[in-house]
């Protein structure tokens, strides 16, 4: 019955991809296919938000192994404070898709309703995630997990930070396909978050999707990671892989000016008007200024990304692949960025990530 209703959602996940052109499942290359099945086993459904990576494969996979680890691999967290994690992240970025989604499972697991969460524990990671979005929240408040739970923690909130700025960009403000009926999305909610805690009660292995990504050294925001070889596997391999995608697409000057914006950013909105990207953009020779304009608003405001903006990079640079190693390059930046403050608890000086982790094989 699962399996039938997964083949079902396809092609609606797929519509829901908006400025690429969406790979449909049965028309998906070898390395797309291979995720798009691992995320139907483990995640329970065809996800949007990793779907819409699919014109870089390469990128789709770096996205799903960091979601993958963090927030759907069982392990010492408990999923309800992950969920809480994700909703408060999502909230604080302005993305009402993912709001919806984390949302849907908070309410299932512990009773989420309007906004409110009964279960104490829950609400406590929800406020330790809303405290710490900003570089100077932490100072003086409860971290509400042990050491151990760290890297899930902060790895979950690093992969929303990610996500929401993805999603803002290529989806719309709810999980349903155009011109889909809003009176639907009761009904969506319900079978969506069925498939998902199906695919949970499976029990996705810790490790097992590693090998779609070569090995790489940690990234110097990735010291939360260390505590958890699968995660920190995970961020390593991704985080390589995106790094690359953005030298691969975008010129040496947009990333040096997204850098130094990110450097001096302390998470807390820029604006409410879109005139600081225009002074920041102007340091740029005009051929660079549209990728410079998409990228800072990518990683600093993307609920600010308009049409226009979109346009104005296509027209030099048209390829869907292009587009996609721009925004995943300035949206992991961001949220690398914002993981790097994140409060946890004090367990003496960081471990060295254990490179001998063997990874278990996938399920084909």
């Amino acid at each position: 019955m699962q399996a039938v209703v997964r083949a079902g959602l396809r092609d609606l996940s797929t519509a829901q991809v908006r400025q690429v052109r969406a790979v449909r499942f049965r028309a998906a290359g070898s390395e797309v296919a291979r995720v798009y099945r691992e995320i139907e086993r483990d995640f329970g459904v065809l996800a949007p938000p990793i779907v819409l990576h699919a014109p870089a494969p390469d990128v789709m996979a770096a996205c799903w192994l960091m979601l993958r680890e963090t927030l759907l691999v069982p392990g010492a967290a408990p999923r309800a404070h992950k969920e809480a994690v994700s909703t408060a992240v999502s909230a604080g970025n302005s993305c009402p898709f993912c709001v919806t989604m984390h949302s849907s499972m908070l309410a299932d697991l512990v009773g989420y309703r309007e906004g409110a969460i009964p279960d104490p524990a829950a609400r406590a990671a929800a406020e330790w995630a809303t405290a710490n979005a900003v570089s100077d929240g932490g100072a003086g408040h409860p971290v509400p997990f042990p050491a151990e739970q760290a890297p899930e923690m902060v790895g979950t909130a690093v992969i929303l930070q990610y996500l929401n700025r993805m999603v803002n960009i290529f989806l719309g403000e709810a999980p349903l396909p155009p011109f889909a009926p809003a009176a639907t999305l009761g009904v969506v909610r319900r079978v969506l978050v069925w498939l998902i805690k199906s695919a949970e009660r499976g029990g996705p292995r810790a490790g097992a999707s590693l090998d779609l990504l070569p090995a790489a050294p940690p990234h110097p925001e990735l010291g939360w990671s260390a505590g958890n070889p699968a995660i920190a596997e995970a961020y390593a391999r991704g985080t390589a892989v995106i790094e690359a995608a953005g030298r691969r697409s975008i010129p040496a000057e947009v990333r040096e000016l997204v850098s130094e914006h990110l450097a001096r950013w302390d998470g807390r909105p820029i604006g409410p008007s879109r005139a600081w990207v225009e002074d920041a953009v102007a340091a740029l020779p005009g051929d660079r200024r549209p990728a410079g304009r998409l990228a800072l608003l990518t990683a600093l405001a993307s609920y600010q990304i308009d049409q226009p903006v979109l346009d104005d990079f296509r027209a030099q640079l048209p390829a869907d692949r292009a587009l996609i190693d721009l925004t995943s390059w300035a949206s992991l930046a961001a949220a690398l960025r914002a993981g790097s403050w994140m409060a946890v608890p004090s367990s003496g000086p960081p471990a060295v990530p254990d490179r001998s982790f063997p990874p278990e094989s996938s399920a084909r």
